[in-house]
């Protein structure tokens, strides 16, 4: 299971109570930062999200909304007398730009951060249970979104039917992957008389800053949870699309395409103070829309 919660989910200003854009992704080992707007910090102590757990971080791009509270939160945890490394996947740029801001502060940090230069789209993180992949999307500079997959996990197996079979425990392993069994005699016990199913990966996609991008939706087919911004309300289109931002409609539209199980949309100007709207103009094309509002935990 993956849950994410909401930190931020304003656009470049911070307004009505709402903060630049910033999510963590938590399983049962690892806590994932996705982008880290100014405010962070505080929204992980309101949620109390345990910062020491975080493991990686990733960055989408270099607009500040979406990194201005990344080096405060370093500082924090260096603070706190952090010694577990941490792994950082963003722009190339963003590098050079800690190390000046570290350099400018004369201070070393207490841990080891391991940067990792978005570069091409593909596999960029692997734990023990999630697959982390990256991919472009389009707007006014260089952006990425991120697909986080579950690893596929082993067949159970039923102890009672191993038992009858007389199978020796060296062969569990080779049934968790799905493989028959050979007896001595040569008869062939078929895996699922052995086995039952895990439970099936789940998945989840985040859409960063982009304009409506169709090509997007070969990139994220089928994921259970899509985040994707839906900056302005579907009258302004062409305001979207000059400022490389899409709307509800052209988020909701994106979600039908790709055959997601839920869409999640935020990265709201802060022109409106009331998000209503957002939410029953994406519903009128994709019905199982939600406003990714702040403190909130959508479990996949």
């Amino acid at each position: 299971m993956l849950a994410l919660t909401i930190l931020g989910n304003n656009s470049a200003i911070p307004a009505f109570g709402r903060n630049p854009t910033s999510q963590v992704l938590q399983t049962q080992d690892d806590i994932f930062l996705i982008d880290c707007g100014e405010g962070t910090q505080l929204q992980l102590s309101k949620y109390k999200i345990r910062r020491s757990r975080i493991s990686h971080i990733f960055i989408s791009h270099m607009h500040g909304d979406h990194y201005f509270g990344l080096i405060g939160l370093l500082t924090s945890m260096s603070l706190l007398t952090r010694t577990q490394e941490l792994h950082l996947h963003a722009p190339p740029l963003l590098k050079e730009i800690i190390d000046l801001q570290l350099q400018a502060a004369n201070t070393t940090l207490t841990y080891k951060v391991h940067f990792h230069p978005l570069n091409e789209e593909g596999v960029i993180a692997n734990t023990n249970k999630i697959s982390i992949e990256c991919f472009k999307v389009k707007h006014r500079i260089e952006c990425w979104g991120f697909l986080f997959r579950e690893i596929k996990k082993p067949r159970h197996i039923d102890a009672d039917r191993v038992r009858s079979y007389e199978i020796p425990a060296s062969f569990y392993e080779q049934l968790q992957k799905g493989e028959d069994y050979r007896t001595k005699k040569g008869t062939i016990i078929p895996n699922e008389e052995l086995t039952t199913p895990a439970t099936k990966p789940v998945s989840y996609a985040y859409c960063a800053d982009t304009i409506y991008d169709e090509s997007l939706v070969e990139k994220i087919k089928g994921v259970d949870l899509l985040y994707h911004e839906a900056t302005y309300l579907k009258d302004q289109h062409l305001r979207a699309a000059d400022r490389f931002h899409s709307t509800t409609a052209q988020a909701a539209e994106i979600a039908k395409k790709s055959g997601v199980k839920k869409l999640l949309i935020g990265h709201f100007s802060s022109k409106y103070e009331f998000l209503d709207d957002f939410l029953s103009e994406a519903k009128e094309i994709f019905e199982e829309t939600e406003l990714a509002l702040e403190g909130l935990c959508f479990k996949v």
